[in-house]
């Protein structure tokens, strides 16, 4: 029987492969010749759209070199979005990229326009002319120049820095709402409430990869058929050698299969998004800090970053992060303990590494500070001692950077464009409102 995280592996297979919706595409287009050659009769289509068997087998063979052609010059689009991702993007990025819907819509219409006019050409003999599959064929040809067009217009635009910044950051802040839902029902972390003692069972893992995602409700099931309390030592994301233990079950009137409670918990070769909204704050972050590499050299980059960055941090800051959550059966008792990351693990991802590698740029210095202070402003107080010491870990990082004082006042000012809007106190607007 296939285990769940066999399924899922196979899940992310097939959402980041190139040609399996192509190949759709293909057998789809020999279906569609098959279908047009069959319909095509003496009645239809009307005169005007008939062809001479030389017409036609131009045309055909025209839409075949041209599909051809095209995919071509789509495959050498990705080799060069390939090559600006991991040289002034994320590699990690890559894996979001494969999985876009429209760059897969354009290959299967082109692969199956490719076949469904090869198939019609060994149909044409010189009293015998697929009429109607030939329009359709041109209809098709129709089609995929306008997806190419949208398709163009589409990566001309989000290859940008920013824009990826944006749909990256949006992607974690549904996972964050999703796994937020998840674990709804969830306590925080009790004493009480867990199992205390040597657990009764060690599961580990056969192979080594990323924890990239645990099947929740079916450990809770899991843990309630055998009665027992299943622990996960790892954080989604960690990566974990051959043998490490996975879950640690505790209590229990009967044993449970250790390769049927393995099969539940999803490895990988990388991290992935599904259940990890820290993977998009990670893909942020390398944005960010490769902008400010000396090779390229980009501050404004970073700072357009730090604004999603800022975004995603406000929803997780205002939300409740115990660092570990209790699942529990349907009559209260708990049954899986997952490990979660809290608010400092958040922020420390988002600030740690742009203020190392931007310590030395009074732009991004700036915009740290008025990051940092509007978390002060809005955010509960359970979370400000772990921001009041960013703050203070970037005033010493400013003050080791600038020697001279008018510059390190001048990294020290918060501003919120990292040049350019700076906060002016005392000014007001003309109803009396601070601007």
């Amino acid at each position: 029987m296939i285990s769940w995280a066999s399924t899922f592996r196979m899940r992310q297979y097939v959402k980041a492969s190139l040609w399996i919706v192509p190949l759709f595409g293909i057998v789809l287009g020999v279906v569609l010749a098959e279908c047009a050659i069959a319909a095509d009769s003496a009645d239809w289509p009307p005169s005007g759209w008939r062809y001479s068997a030389t017409t036609a087998s131009g045309v055909l063979s025209a839409i075949v070199g041209a599909m051809v052609a095209l995919l071509g010059f789509v495959v050498t689009i990705g080799v060069l979005v390939v090559q600006q991702a991991t040289g002034t993007l994320s590699p990690r990025y890559m894996r979001l990229w494969y999985r876009d819907r429209l760059q897969k819509a354009v290959l299967a219409t082109f692969t199956g326009t490719f076949a469904f006019a090869f198939s019609l050409l060994r149909s044409i003999e010189s009293n015998s002319v697929p009429d109607l599959g030939v329009s359709l064929a041109g209809t098709a040809v129709a089609v995929s120049l306008l997806l190419l067009l949208v398709y163009l217009n589409r990566f001309t635009h989000n290859l940008r820095p920013v824009a990826i910044a944006d749909l990256v950051g949006r992607m974690g802040e549904n996972v964050f709402t999703h796994g937020a839902a998840v674990v709804r029902g969830a306590e925080p972390h009790a004493g009480a409430l867990l199992p205390s003692g040597d657990p009764v069972l060690s599961i580990r893992a056969e192979r080594g990869g990323a924890i990239q995602a645990f099947h929740v409700a079916a450990l809770v099931a899991e843990a309630t058929r055998h009665d027992c309390t299943f622990i996960a030592r790892h954080l989604i994301g960690d990566f974990v050698p051959p043998g490490t233990v996975l879950v640690e079950v505790h209590g229990g009137t009967t044993t449970p299969e250790p390769r049927r409670v393995a099969g539940l918990i999803a490895l990988g070769v990388e991290r992935t998004i599904e259940q990890d909204p820290a993977f998009a704050l990670r893909i942020l972050v390398d944005i960010a800090i490769r902008a400010l590499s000396p090779a390229v050299n980009d501050p404004t980059t970073a700072v357009q970053v730090l604004n999603h960055i800022e975004s995603f941090l406000h929803m997780t800051g205002g939300s409740s992060l115990p660092g570990r959550y209790v699942l529990a059966d349907d009559h209260g008792r708990p049954r899986l303990v997952l490990r979660g990351r809290d608010w400092e693990d958040y922020l420390q991802l988002a600030v740690c590494e742009i203020r190392e590698y931007g310590a030395s740029s009074v732009q991004v210095c700036r915009r740290l500070r008025a990051l940092l202070e509007r978390l002060l402003d809005t955010l509960p107080p359970a979370h400000l001692p772990a921001v009041r010491a960013e703050l203070g870990l970037l005033r010493e990082a400013v003050d080791r950077k600038f020697a001279d004082p008018a510059r390190r006042t001048l990294a020290h000012t918060a501003d919120s464009q990292g040049i350019g809007g700076r906060h002016l106190t005392g000014e007001r607007t003309p109803r009396g409102e601070p601007w």
